[in-house]
């Protein structure tokens, strides 16, 4: 037997141990998702009960409370389905990007993508546009964002990742002056409260027509990254050792990067700018299933859908009026992410 046998046996049973140890926390999150899910569904100013929800999603309420009908198909179902969608587009995106980039810190709100939609939205807000019209110029706010993000380090010639994190703070940093300009000539009866919507975000207004024309986008673009998330571990190694395993390391790179600009694209254009989801739900999942991308994108996805799920549900039962989701994923995320950066104190250089 050789001498490096029982090292081989270890390192093929911790694998199959990170495996067993991701599928079990993937089903116990989908459980929790679900209860989740049905007991949203109840929640709010008009209370419904879990098994009365379910009767109602099914059809086969016994006496149909025509209220509690229009209460959970007109409003909640679109709402509840919009923050799980985002939730899991926006852990997606930001597992996807610190992936990429070999770097923990980066999210979409580091390389522009969010205000760069959030631009694009007011645009659409002070020239009277359509909801629908909103979000698409959202959409190829977004896209301009990303685009600029990239065409920086080209012009530079430069392949370095640093350097791409740097063009997307200058190019965040500029979408946000060009938002506050169009802040400052909004008219502040109207138009600023509709721009102050999309910068702290909410599913207060989402309805099933503006969630089913963005559904297609947001599922092929997932299912893509699930696709090339072992080729984002290789790219991950580094460079040189990506392309010595043979993999086309700027494709790889470029495709990614696309697939979850689009996630928050999709994601704004539905709720607005939703911060902090995409930088701590990926750590979070970490720690529960390793940083292998086949597991940690599966893992976000599902966590950031929870996540999502409950700090909407939370916001609609707190006080009076309807809290901004980013405030209280602010006040979640921000302690949750300096505790993480304590944890790994000694790892940082």
């Amino acid at each position: 037997m050789s001498k490096h046998q029982p090292a081989i046996e270890q390192e093929k049973q911790a694998v199959k141990n990170d495996k067993l140890r991701a599928r079990v926390t993937g089903v116990a999150v989908l459980v929790i998702l679900l209860i989740a899910f049905f007991v949203a569904m109840g929640l709010g100013k008009y209370n419904v009960s879990p098994i009365e929800s379910i009767q109602i999603l099914l059809g086969i309420a016994p006496e149909q409370d025509a209220m509690a009908a229009n209460v959970i198909w007109g409003l909640r179902l679109p709402r509840i389905l919009a923050s799980m969608l985002c939730g899991a587009a926006l852990a997606m995106s930001g597992a996807t990007y610190q992936g990429v980039f070999k770097n923990p810190l980066v999210s979409p709100d580091f390389l522009g993508v969010s205000q760069g939609a959030c631009v694009g939205a007011a645009a659409g807000i002070l020239l009277g546009a359509s909801s629908g019209l909103i979000q698409l110029l959202a959409f190829v706010g977004g896209l301009v964002a990303v685009g600029l993000t990239l065409m920086i380090p080209a012009l530079m010639r430069s392949t370095s990742n640093i350097m791409m994190v740097l063009s997307g703070i200058i190019v965040g940093g500029v979408m946000s002056s060009v938002l506050g300009f169009l802040k400052y000539i909004a008219d502040p009866e109207s138009q600023l409260a509709s721009i102050t919507y999309w910068q702290l975000g909410s599913f207060s207004y989402v309805t099933m027509d503006s969630l089913l024309p963005i559904l297609p986008l947001m599922i092929l673009s997932a299912l893509l990254l699930m696709g090339l998330s072992w080729r984002i571990d290789i790219v991950s190694l580094g460079d040189s050792e990506a392309k010595t395993l043979g993999a086309n390391v700027e494709a790889i790179r470029v495709l990614s990067i696309i697939c979850a600009t689009l996630l928050t694209a999709c994601s704004v254009c539905i709720s607005g700018t939703i911060g902090w989801v995409a930088l701590v739900i990926p750590h979070f999942s970490r720690m529960l299933v390793g940083s292998s991308n086949t597991r940690l994108l599966p893992a976000s996805a599902l966590l950031g859908a929870l996540f999502m799920l409950l700090v909407d549900t939370v916001t609609r039962l707190v006080g009076p009026a309807e809290m901004p989701i980013s405030i209280l994923t602010g006040i979640i995320g921000a302690p949750f992410y300096a505790w993480l950066l304590y944890r790994r104190r000694n790892t940082i250089q």
